[in-house]
């Protein structure tokens, strides 16, 4: 069973991705975690989004907190 969804859809208010997570293609904060193959990959938005359509196809999970770039400080 996969589970694509966002923090949003879940009524989550709390995210699990900190400053601490990086992506694994360049460093920069993570904001996307993808599960493949039982393995946890993290991604930036830039990448998370570039590799998005390659990655949902195999993922058995999908977590985006992308919108945590648009709230106000």
């Amino acid at each position: 069973m996969n589970t694509l969804t966002t923090p949003e859809e879940q009524g989550i208010v709390e995210y699990r991705l900190t400053a601490m997570d990086r992506c694994d293609a360049c460093g920069a904060q993570a904001y996307i975690a993808a599960q493949v193959n039982g393995s946890e990959l993290l991604f930036c938005a830039h990448h998370g989004h570039k590799y998005e359509e390659k990655l949902r196809a195999i993922a058995t999970s999908w977590h985006d907190e992308t919108a945590r770039l648009n709230e106000a400080v």
